[in-house]
């Protein structure tokens, strides 16, 4: 029977992989695809503009959160799995998403109606994402 082993985890490297994911979606879904993503998610200035009267303070602390998370969670991976390099930690990252993330988000295309290039910006958003996660959580553990 197997059990759940218990892995000692860096805590700092799952709080800078949180920090550096927050950086990574601030550009992902800022200068490099967000005119693009706010168009395909049907997002007018209107719609901004209201988000931004209402704060997005809640938002960006779930979004931390989530980020913290999605480290701590991968952290144990790395550990499972015996990733010690920053390659191992990446590929560990890319399997997490094509496993995870590439396949579940299949369903906005098919059962959604949303665009092929919606799923593409974000689910490659998690590729690189997990990827760089995994690297520096593999180093760092």
């Amino acid at each position: 029977m197997m059990g759940v082993y218990f892995v000692s985890v860096n805590y700092w490297a799952v709080l800078a992989s949180a920090i550096i994911s927050m950086i990574i979606g601030s550009l992902w879904y800022g200068p490099l695809f967000g005119k693009q993503w706010m168009n395909l998610m049907g997002f007018g200035r209107k719609d901004i503009n209201k988000a931004k009267s209402k704060g997005m303070a809640k938002s960006y602390l779930l979004a931390i959160i989530a980020a913290l998370i999605v480290g701590f969670v991968l952290a144990h991976i790395i550990a499972y799995v015996n990733a010690t390099t920053f390659t191992e930690g990446l590929g560990t990252g890319v399997w997490m998403w094509l496993g995870f993330v590439a396949t579940v988000s299949l369903g906005s295309i098919l059962w959604e109606g949303k665009p092929a290039s919606l799923y593409w910006i974000n689910s490659l958003y998690w590729l690189v994402n997990l990827a760089i996660m995994g690297g520096i959580l593999a180093v760092f553990q």
